[in-house]
């Protein structure tokens, strides 16, 4: 088990500019204006590298996200923004993801000091999506279409009509992100809503408030109207409860854990509100007998290290044809021994520390209980930065069973179970479809085919073959049983955000 030690790391030097805005009280944004919170109360936003206070945020609570919600109402009924063409809207967005790429560097390190994700992995992959995803969805604004329909008038026999169905945004949405991608997630949510029409209270997470809140500093410089999309700071029990119960709110769109999308749907149920849900996976991995070991075991490595193991999708239960195991076992850990531990702003960091003080104790605690079950731990020989960060290595677990909880249970962290298996079979599918989730999985093997039949047997939303963690616009992304309701991005995500009115019209007889 990783021990922090006493002394804090040095942290590398945050661009002045950056230090400057992080000096700043940041508030809340609510009708178009920057404003403190309804009581007054800040809280701190630490850097999980150091432990170091960075920033001090408004605490938003019931009152914040009552005013952002008539905000968010007025906007949608009376403001300029539901008379605006699709086109206009069209526009807006794009330049909003423009403004995305103007801002990379800064975003990027926002990440890095926030979530504690390398600069240039927050770079390379959260903004750039990021900007992608408003670039992507600027171009369904002027396609969202409706359809004529025949129908057959038994009612009033003799008669024409003429039946078109229209969609028509759903209204006022509340959504809720996670930590892990703080802006990404940010864009996967405001994208499509607002592409459809919709209006938005955005409640970020505590954890990781930065980034969203320097986005919506560029909704505003993109000239975005005022109440279409609010952004509060706060807990989720004082700000993400109030947002998922209002009255007035149409929609709820959660990413985030199983746990808290069950209590989400919880308080959504009183008015029936809708509910689109991005949960939590346990995704199976498989290697099949006859697959490039060269794509395979470092395809395995990311799947599972990739952003500190904080992925929802991340391929944590590895399946290994027996003939292939130890080689394999061997070759992951060389990989990930490769990994080099530090500071999001280090130039040469490739793995940050987990986001917090509560998650490191959560993935250590899943470690101690996988030995105390008897799993093996294979080293793989980092060296974790002394300090105070929240550093866990990369990890591999294995002699492991499926009733331990490191097997059934998600961890979201640099943990990997691995686990042989003799046949490619029904029993192999079983197991790699014995969980309560079904998010993402991955195949591998020189016989497409015979990965594709695989894939076609995996009770999940993305499979991924002789590759993992590919994501785009335009590609659907969610999950089967509990691992969520709907999906984002794509043509897909728009069904979240609209709502579907059949107009018939008697046009009489010739």
């Amino acid at each position: 088990m990783n021990v922090r030690a006493d002394v804090s790391a040095p942290t590398p030097d945050i661009p002045p500019e950056i230090r400057e805005w992080l000096s700043q009280d940041r508030l809340l944004l609510i009708d178009g204006k920057w404003v403190p919170a309804q009581s007054g109360k800040t809280f701190d936003v630490t850097d999980p590298a150091t432990g170091e206070i960075i920033a001090k945020v408004a605490e938003g609570d019931k009152a914040d996200v009552d005013l952002a919600v008539k905000a968010a109402r007025r906007a949608f009924e009376s403001g300029p923004w539901p008379r605006m063409t699709p086109s206009a809207r069209g526009r807006l967005l794009h330049k909003i993801g423009d403004l995305i790429l103007e801002h990379a560097d800064e975003l990027a390190a926002l990440e890095a000091i926030d979530n504690g994700k390398p600069k240039a992995v927050a770079k390379a992959a959260d903004v750039a999506l990021s900007a992608d995803m408003f670039h992507y969805m600027s171009g369904w604004a002027t396609k969202i279409e409706g359809k004529t329909i025949p129908i057959s008038a038994l009612a009033a026999p003799g008669s024409d009509f003429f039946s078109v169905t229209r969609p028509e945004p759903i209204g006022v949405v509340g959504q809720i992100i996670p930590w892990n991608f703080p802006l990404l997630m940010a864009a996967w949510k405001l994208a499509p809503a607002l592409t459809t029409g919709c209006t938005v209270v955005l409640k970020v997470a505590e954890e990781t408030p930065l980034s969203a809140l320097r986005l919506g500093e560029l909704l505003l410089e993109a000239g975005l109207p005022d109440g279409v999309v609010n952004i509060i700071a706060g807990f989720g029990e004082t700000a993400g409860a109030p947002l998922a119960a209002h009255p007035d709110v149409n929609k709820v769109a959660f990413t985030g854990s199983t746990e808290v999308g069950k209590i989400i749907v919880r308080a959504a149920a009183n008015d029936l509100k809708r509910v689109s849900l991005e949960l939590g996976g346990k995704s199976p991995n498989i290697i099949l007998p006859d697959a490039d070991l060269s794509l395979a075991i470092p395809g395995a490595n990311a799947a599972i290290f990739f952003n500190h193991g904080q992925c929802c999708n991340a391929g944590s239960r590895l399946f290994v044809h027996r003939s292939l195991f130890d080689q394999v076992v061997e070759g992951i850990a060389a990989e990930a021994g490769k990994i080099r531990l530090g500071h999001g702003l280090a130039v040469d960091t490739e793995m940050g520390p987990l986001v917090s003080s509560v998650q490191y104790e959560r993935v250590t605690g899943y470690l101690e209980s996988g030995r105390a079950e008897g799993a093996r731990t294979v080293s793989c020989g980092n060296a974790v930065p002394s300090g105070k960060g929240y550093f866990v290595p990369p990890t591999i677990l294995t002699d492991t069973n499926p009733n331990m909880k490191v097997v059934r249970e998600e961890i979201f962290g640099p943990v990997l179970v691995a686990t042989p298996y003799d046949e490619v079979d029904d029993a192999l599918i079983a197991e790699a479809n014995n969980s309560v989730y079904g998010l993402a999985a991955g195949v591998w093997g020189r016989d497409t085919g015979r990965a594709q039949q695989v894939a076609h047997r995996l009770r999940a939303g993305t499979v991924w073959v002789n590759c993992y963690h590919v994501f785009d616009a335009a590609l659907p992304f969610g999950g089967y049983k509990q691992s969520g309701w709907g999906r984002e991005m794509g043509q897909a995500v728009l069904s979240n955000y609209l709502e579907t009115k059949a107009i018939t019209t008697r046009l009489g007889s010739l």
